[in-house]
């Protein structure tokens, strides 16, 4: 016995109806692989990070084999705040020394990645908790931006730190893992070929793992809705050539601009598609996958 409302015929046969409609996306997806970054605001959000985890225990006992991949950002800011670790910034980008990947490598292996394995848990699922070091899953090698000087035009090589981009990627302990009923969730602080720590961008990281493991989506989590056009409306497919033209034409710009570069990374990895959702709306990867229009911009080669 439950304290819940007794549903009307009407609301059972709508709910029936809901599932009915979400059956040929199951089967579509069935012993597919979807790799799902989440970050942004919803990591925040404790209602937000719920409805995940609620989405990535059902999608798993539907029959696909998510792999979760997050960041936390803000997180690590904060506890460099906290622990009085000044960051230094070179082009508007942070320089990552020994102590911050230290920090990153706590904070991301640690208290984040072991909420959302929990989370996950509390949700009727199995997780656990892993990243880029574990089965020296994803060597990295030290990323280096190139940046012009805005007087001279000159180009020069800017040294991030232990800032990572993948190179070689083993999936070994994610295809055993896609054989059970436990979920990885992965953390993207990877190990370097001369023993380095190295903290990746998540974005980066989940497009190298999606590619990897031929995954047939990679869905980006994000604070936004998705790709806009001039009127400001969601554009819910884009190919890789209007995507450029978008970028080109100025459409596309701001900060969305790396993501959607980000997405087409990961189709040049061998993904079949990337999808920028916004993480803001509840069970955001359930719409996307399981209903008709789905819920961001699907990005195709």
């Amino acid at each position: 016995m439950t304290d819940a409302p007794e549903k009307s015929e009407t609301q059972l046969i709508a709910e029936a109806e809901i599932l009915s409609k979400a059956l040929p996306y199951m089967l579509r997806y069935d012993d597919k692989t979807v790799v799902v970054k989440f970050g942004g605001h919803a990591m925040g959000d404790e209602a937000l990070g719920k409805a995940f985890a609620e989405d990535i225990t059902l999608i798993k006992l539907a029959g696909l084999n998510p792999v979760v991949v997050h960041g936390g950002g803000p997180q690590i800011n904060a506890m460099l705040k906290r622990l009085d670790i000044k960051s230094e910034f070179a082009d508007g980008i942070r320089i990552t020394d020994q102590a911050t990947v230290d920090v990153v490598e706590m904070v991301l292996a640690g208290a984040i990645n072991k909420e959302i394995v929990q989370t996950i848990g509390e949700a009727g699922g199995r997780a656990i908790g892993l990243t880029g070091k574990d089965g020296n899953m994803v060597i990295c090698s030290r990323m280096v931006r190139k940046v012009r000087d805005p007087i001279t035009g000159e180009e020069r090589e800017l040294d991030l730190g232990f800032v990572g981009e993948p190179k070689i990627v083993r999936t070994e302990v994610l295809e055993v893992l896609k054989k059970s009923e436990i979920i990885p969730v992965l953390a993207p602080v990877c190990p370097g070929e001369n023993g380095e720590t190295f903290n990746v961008n998540a974005d980066t990281f989940a497009g190298a793992i999606a590619g990897a493991l031929g995954a047939t989506r990679v869905l980006f989590l994000t604070d936004v809705q998705g790709v806009l056009d001039k009127n400001k409306q969601l554009i819910r497919e884009l190919s890789r050539a209007q995507a450029l033209e978008l970028i080109a034409d100025g459409t596309i710009s701001g900060g969305m601009i790396p993501k959607v570069e980000t997405c087409l990374e990961a189709l040049d990895r061998g993904v079949e598609a990337a999808v920028i959702l916004n993480g803001k709306v509840p069970h955001a990867v359930l719409l996307e996958l399981f209903t008709e229009h789905g819920a961001g911009t699907l990005i195709t080669g």
